[in-house]
């Protein structure tokens, strides 16, 4: 790609969506069966995974390559087949006379008809008579989920995330033990779900990671040395075996969590939301997580309306943290 994002234009947040930007497109089966391609794991090494498309998958993958020519204006930038959906990143080039809304409803519309020819294909009872014509069950039920880039980190983090989709589900296919959403779990008078390594609760010594605020102000007044202490002290605690644990909230306790991914050392993270069907791990979470060095926890349902962390739940997972550390040493 070189330089090439560089000259990108990336969407302004509350745009009507009609102007030059980048988009993640997210086409599933609802159903989640496998209607478009077969995982391949050669030797059982998830950095060899494939998706093999089957005919319905090679169809849909055709119909979304013909999007520029309905939209010269729109780009396909990258994508991935999935067994039960389609990953596309598509870059708008200059101004569309519609909106991407309406760009992604013709494919959706397209796809509809190819599902309803394949369900009709290998379904040939499966057909409805409503009286007025003849109908058959559809296969894309759900319109495409539609996400503007509008950071240029985001679009790099993006293109991994769909490079590395087949690595992913191969190596939950592999360990399905740490991707399983296990719930019930009672620790210091709460109850959490959790998804991860829950052995790691069986460590001998664990500690909170929490930067007060009280560091950070010394610190922009020119007095690092408590904090850089702190946080020097986290990552040595955790070299010697202690598990530590945090919601990883602010920049410093963030740059402690990178010290434990780098360095391979186990921690427990808590999260703001509960857990989806189908959840995996963000990016920089995925490889900790298997190779058994983390454990996700939340004391919540999963809430698909939430985009924010409030002040309260951070202090509430901060204090989850001490709780942890105390119900456990």
């Amino acid at each position: 790609m070189g330089n090439e994002p560089d000259k990108w234009h990336w969407q302004e947040p509350g745009t009507a969506w009609k102007g030059i930007g980048i988009y993640h497109i997210t086409m599933v089966v609802p159903s989640r069966e496998p209607l478009l391609g077969t995982l391949v794991i050669p030797g059982n090494d998830p950095a060899q995974a494939r998706v093999d498309a089957t005919e319905l998958g090679k169809k849909i993958v055709g119909i979304m390559f013909k999007i520029s020519d309905f939209h010269p204006e729109v780009r396909l930038l990258q994508y991935c087949l999935m067994p039960d959906h389609l990953h596309t990143i598509l870059y708008v080039t200059h101004q569309m006379p519609q909106g991407i809304r309406t760009v992604v409803r013709g494919f959706w519309q397209g796809a509809k008809k190819i599902g309803r020819q394949y369900s009709l294909s290998i379904h040939p009872n499966n057909i409805r008579d409503n009286e007025r014509n003849l109908a058959v069950d559809p296969v894309f039920t759900e319109m495409p989920f539609i996400r503007p880039m509008s950071r240029r980190g985001q679009l790099r983090a993006m293109f991994r995330y769909v490079q590395m989709n087949p690595q992913r589900l191969a190596t939950k296919r592999l360990m399905p033990g740490f991707f399983r959403v296990q719930s019930g779990i009672k620790i210091a008078g709460r109850t959490y779900s959790g998804v991860g390594n829950v052995a790691l609760l069986q460590a001998e010594c664990f500690a909170p990671v929490h930067v007060r605020r009280t560091m950070v102000d010394a610190a922009e007044h020119g007095d690092n040395q408590p904090l850089r202490d702190y946080m020097n002290g986290c990552v040595i605690a955790a070299r010697n075996g202690t598990v530590m644990v945090s919601p990883f909230i602010s920049p410093q306790e963030r740059q402690v969590m990178e010290v434990l991914l780098r360095e391979k050392l186990p921690f427990i993270y808590l999260a703001d939301n509960g857990f989806r069907e189908y959840y995996k791990p963000q990016d920089h979470l995925f490889d900790a997580c298997a190779a058994g060095d983390l454990l996700i926890l939340s004391p919540w349902e999963y809430d698909a309306d939430k985009r924010h962390i409030s002040r309260n739940d951070c202090v509430m997972l901060n204090k989850m943290a001490e709780e942890i550390a105390d119900g456990w040493r």
